[in-house]
């Protein structure tokens, strides 16, 4: 092939040579060969420049036989189960939560009058929805309406991991809807409290405050709302470790944040009371009665019972 005809070639459209296919079409009897039926397998050994000239297909028996890309289909695509998930849309699966609660800053305190209402919670399916071939996502979001409800066991081994969206749920007093399971699990919360808030938060405020001063090289200039959430969370973690309790309600700190999120305080003040607050974080990791781990068996035997109550709704 020269290359004035290698440059037209698209990736995107053309099969490689060595792609197995199968026919879409009935292929005649040819030259004493039984015809075949659409369904044959093949592999290309022979691409073409572009779709409008065809592609060379060689069969098992090593026959061969000219086709147009309308005319065969990639296997893997034929022999991928493909659904109508039209059942399992998130208005259906809307259905199914048991606990909304309110998050953000409208929880912390610290919204301003434009504020989203952040809502999040678990929704948990029924069982014959959960073993189907569909399967269940994860999560359900509505971006319009700033929601995000996570499929109960995803929620469960994100609270395992610290991670501070699931905790605040688990402690925020602005709860909407909770179902007697979601008070189960309220009860129990304590159970996925561990050491890892230590490593979970200080991780996340250390890479996203490098972010945030490449963004202040390049651009200067920062996004303060986000800014003032980390310093919070550093807040939040410390008070963790300290009391094993989650703060939700901003009371102390509140108008030392405020002001970071309006911009009036520089970055340097503000730098500077982060590393102050890691600090402060490692003086409660190192005398916090929290446990090294979160109790696993709480959380799985809660799961499996929850899953139970599910089979026959």
């Amino acid at each position: 092939m020269d290359g004035q005809n290698a440059q037209k070639l698209n990736p995107n459209l053309i099969l490689p040579v060595g792609t197995q296919v199968v026919t879409l079409i009935d292929l005649p009897e040819k030259a004493g060969k039984a015809a075949r039926r659409a369904g044959a397998v093949g592999k290309i050994v022979h691409s073409p420049v572009d779709n409008q000239h065809a592609y060379i297909i060689q069969f098992p028996d090593s026959e061969q036989a000219t086709l147009h890309r309308p005319e065969i289909a990639i296997r893997k695509h034929v022999q991928s189960v493909v659904f109508d998930r039209a059942a399992l849309c998130d208005r259906d699966l809307h259905d199914h939560i048991i606990y909304r609660c309110v998050v953000g800053s409208r929880a912390y305190g610290l919204d301003v009058e434009n504020s989203d209402t952040d809502r999040r919670g678990i929704y948990l399916p029924p069982a014959d929805l959960h073993w189907s071939l569909y399967g269940m996502p994860e999560q359900i979001e509505d971006a319009e309406t700033q929601e995000c409800y996570w499929e109960l066991q995803k929620f469960l081994v994100l609270a395992l991991k610290a991670n501070p969206n699931v905790l605040e749920c688990l402690y925020t007093p602005l709860v909407e809807e909770a179902t007697p399971l979601a008070h189960e699990l309220l009860s129990g919360r304590q159970n996925l409290l561990s050491k890892l808030v230590y490593q979970t938060y200080n991780g996340y405020v250390l890479s996203q405050f490098r972010k945030l001063e490449q963004d202040l090289r390049t651009r200067g200039e920062l996004k303060w709302k986000h800014v003032m959430h980390l310093i919070r969370l550093l807040l939040s973690g410390i008070t963790i470790l300290k009391e094993s309790f989650v703060p939700i309600h901003i009371d102390h700190n509140r108008d030392e944040l405020m002001a970071i999120r309006q911009g009036t305080r520089t970055w340097e003040d503000v730098n500077s009371w982060r590393l102050e607050l890691h600090k402060q974080f490692d003086d409660a990791f190192a005398v916090t009665t929290l446990p090294e781990r979160p109790n696993y068996d709480w959380a799985n035997d809660f799961l499996i019972k929850a899953r139970r109550r599910m089979v026959d709704k």
